[in-house]
């Protein structure tokens, strides 16, 4: 079954700190590769009692650069083809004042490997669990830091977890191709849908908004975390329209649990994707759980997505604007 290497993480990890000392850490992207940073950040910020953590679309850092990013700053920048410009640019931006910089990418040899103190190249293709690899990725290397900076009490729990939550995102993507089709033929001429999601998986909600269905579909939609649901979006709830809640199985599941008790009291369409139903907590440690989910969530979603693709018959990879003209 497919995995991924935790020794490179946790060797890049422990090379940084054996010459630098680490204030602040800086996840840096655009689109997709930004959101797949952010379990990473999720779980460091929310666990670390030391680091100032934060999280950046590539051209804000570049262009309001924070005032403490320096040699004391570990950086992790992400693009999947290696070549998106603006994340190109945040390594200069990085190194320009000292950070220690590693890139995550799909592509060796890209230019996001250039001028940077370290290389991590996850996969893609080889099945849905891999999808989520670059996830993966970058959840490993924040690991690595909580624990090699101050310590983490559940740090044998997560590697417990990366050895088993790509299994049940693969059994997960394997598991809902007939409710996927379904979903697609029901929804497939719809105008707009909206994607809910709390904790570590809010980010699958945005990515999954934004580009699985805007920028991939031209349909669309808008996310939101299901805190915030209630503060505004939660008025457009009918029979009418469209909802996609990714169930979180961990500390945040109440949030979408009270989310689901309304859409349901007021018959709004909705479909969930609940990491519960495809065993996260029976197979990953239940104290970190609550971490994987984005993995889970965005290995089921992509069967969704090729399903509606199909019936549309508006592939993935059809674009209007995107790599054709200067933008």
């Amino acid at each position: 079954m497919f995995d991924i290497d935790l020794d490179q993480p946790k060797q890049i990890v422990s090379d940084v700190l054996s010459n630098h000392k680490i204030t602040s850490v800086a996840f840096v992207g655009c689109g997709a590769s930004m959101s797949e940073l952010y379990p990473a950040k999720y779980f460091l910020a929310n666990n670390t009692k030391t680091l100032n953590v934060q999280i950046f679309t590539a051209n804000e850092f570049n262009y309001d650069t924070p005032a403490w990013l320096d040699e004391h700053t570990f950086v992790l920048t992400c693009s999947l083809g290696g070549g998106t410009p603006e994340t190109v640019e945040a390594n200069k931006t990085a190194k320009a004042a000292g950070a220690l910089v590693v890139a995550l990418t799909h592509v060796p040899g890209s230019a996001l490997t250039k001028g940077v103190d370290h290389v991590i190249v996850h996969g893609f293709e080889a099945n849905y669990a891999a999808k989520a690899e670059k996830v993966g990725y970058a959840l490993a290397v924040a690991l690595e830091i909580l624990q090699q900076v101050e310590g983490y009490d559940h740090y044998d729990d997560m590697i417990e977890g990366f050895s088993k939550v790509f299994e049940v995102a693969e059994n997960a993507a394997q598991s809902v191709g007939k409710v996927a089709e379904d979903w697609a033929q029901e929804h497939k001429d719809d105008e707009c849908i909206y994607f809910i999601a709390s904790g570590a998986s809010e980010k699958v909600a945005y990515s999954t908004s934004m580009f699985l269905m805007m920028e991939m579909q031209w349909i669309n939609s808008g996310n939101y975390n299901s805190g915030e649901f209630f503060h505004g979006p939660f008025e457009l709830t009918d029979d009418k329209h469209n909802f996609v809640l990714f169930m979180a199985d961990g500390k945040t599941r109440p949030m979408d649990a009270r989310v689901l008790t309304f859409l349901q009291r007021f018959d709004a369409r909705c479909l969930v994707i609940d990491a519960k139903d495809f065993g996260l907590s029976g197979a990953v440690p239940a104290s970190v759980a609550t971490y994987f989910n984005p993995i889970v969530h965005t290995a089921a979603m992509r069967v969704f997505a090729e399903h509606l693709a199909d019936l549309r018959q508006h592939p993935l990879t059809k674009r209007r604007y995107m790599w054709k003209l200067e933008y």
